[in-house]
């Protein structure tokens, strides 16, 4: 981040600007983003909860409804159990204290490393109208928890599903005010069709995505 600072502040420096943003500098551009107008965007349905589902199937990302948080743990031993995958995790720390170890789970709340195959996560916000995943990183949520391992499960609560990506700009404007250091938006597991136009997953990320929607 230094280096980003130091950069940003040669630029204002040689426009004529303070080294930092001061209020009144902005509010003003808090206004032109409000006074934007928008361009067009599609319908989407009321319910954004069973659109977001609907898309994200669409992308190859599972989803599966659980009532409240103490149900993770349960619900992930599922889910891993039944894809034979490994039974060790990383998580984002708001989810350390559940218990893991009931469900034969290894779970450990740290930054992902390259051996780490299967990460979980909460979610800034989740867009409906495409069935994606908005990550913003930070100490508390580090990115490479969602891009890592080779599978990837996120918790998302409905009433983060927003309508549209211009939705969530403004969620994070609100809610974050100052930019995190990285925004990430997950549509489904990576994949790419750069070889003979095959489509093939996990190559530049998780091969699975997995969502587990909660109110």
């Amino acid at each position: 981040m230094s280096a980003r600072a130091n950069i940003l502040a040669r630029i204002r420096t040689r426009q004529g600007k303070a080294v930092s943003p001061r209020n009144a500098e902005r509010e003003l551009v808090a206004q032109f983003i409000a006074a934007h107008p928008q361009s067009p965007r599609p319908h989407v349905d009321a319910d954004l909860v069973a659109r977001f589902r609907d898309r994200a199937l669409n992308l190859a990302t599972s989803v599966e409804d659980i009532a409240s948080l103490q149900e993770l743990p349960a619900a992930i031993a599922r889910y891993l159990g039944e894809r034979q995958l490994p039974n060790t995790a990383v998580c984002w720390p708001e989810f350390a204290r559940l218990d893991w170890a009931a469900q034969g789970l290894q779970v450990e709340a740290r930054a992902a490393r390259d051996s780490d195959l299967v990460g979980i996560t909460g979610a800034f916000c989740a867009i409906a109208e495409t069935g994606t995943l908005m990550m913003c990183s930070g100490k508390d949520t580090p990115a490479v928890n969602s891009l890592l391992p080779e599978t990837h499960i996120a918790v998302v609560s409905c009433s983060r599903i927003v309508t549209g990506m211009e939705d969530g700009w403004d969620l994070l404007r609100r809610d974050i005010g100052s930019m995190p250091r990285a925004v990430n938006f997950i549509s489904g597991p990576s994949r790419t069709a750069d070889i003979e136009q095959t489509v093939t997953l996990g190559a530049h990320g998780p091969y699975r995505v997995h969502v587990l929607l909660m109110p």
